[in-house]
């Protein structure tokens, strides 16, 4: 994913600078890699975007509810655990989102290889103020939280969980610049083609 937004990126910037080539045969030859740039570009964003909209339901996935019982809304995280062949682990990070007071989430867990999840839950941007371990002995029934009250499960895990979603939020801001660059080079490109053709 990351390694096509960068692709995208120095496409875009080789397009504006195969702009000044003005005549002759490789001036084609800058177009044409111009607008497949273009196409390729906005293809892809659409269906990402397509996909990212779309509802997140897997096959063979586990759903899981969290219902908010407290009086503030909370922004909820879940964390999978997933067991490797080697025996080590890896973590899959989510982002269910803002869920108001009385309100609930459902988000859609691949368990192939794993069996435990942990629900994180902030008030605010940094106040974690929610962190409950779960294991998961039968795939084939969905799961319920009710959050009723602030609590946290084990500290040390909850640690673990935290740098788990910072290192996911971080991941999600820097592949926001990059998208942001690459709209704004795919606009430019696109109005230079544009123009060009006037």
């Amino acid at each position: 994913m990351v390694f096509v937004i960068l692709v995208i990126f120095w496409a875009s910037v080789f397009s504006l600078i195969l702009f000044k080539v003005k005549g002759g045969k490789l001036a084609q030859w800058a177009k044409l890699f111009r607008i497949i740039t273009l196409v390729f570009s906005i293809s892809f964003f659409t269906y990402w975007f397509i996909k990212k909209s779309s509802i997140g339901i897997v096959e063979d996935s586990l759903s899981l509810q969290v219902i908010n019982k407290l009086p503030q809304p909370l922004d909820f995280y879940v964390i999978n655990l997933n067991t490797h062949a080697d025996s080590t682990k890896s973590f899959e990070t989510k982002h269910i989102g803002k869920v108001r007071p009385e309100y609930y989430r459902i988000e859609h867990l691949k368990m192939e290889r794993s069996d435990e999840y942990w629900v994180v839950g902030y008030l605010g941007k940094k106040n974690l103020v929610y962190f409950s371990q779960h294991s998961v002995p039968n795939k084939n029934i969905d799961q319920i939280i009710e959050v009723q009250n602030y609590i946290n499960q084990s500290v040390r895990l909850s640690d673990t969980a935290k740098k788990q979603i910072d290192a996911y939020n971080y991941e999600n801001v820097k592949i926001g610049i990059w998208v942001a660059l690459d709209f704004l080079l795919m606009f430019l490109n696109l109005v230079l083609l544009i123009r060009s053709r006037k």
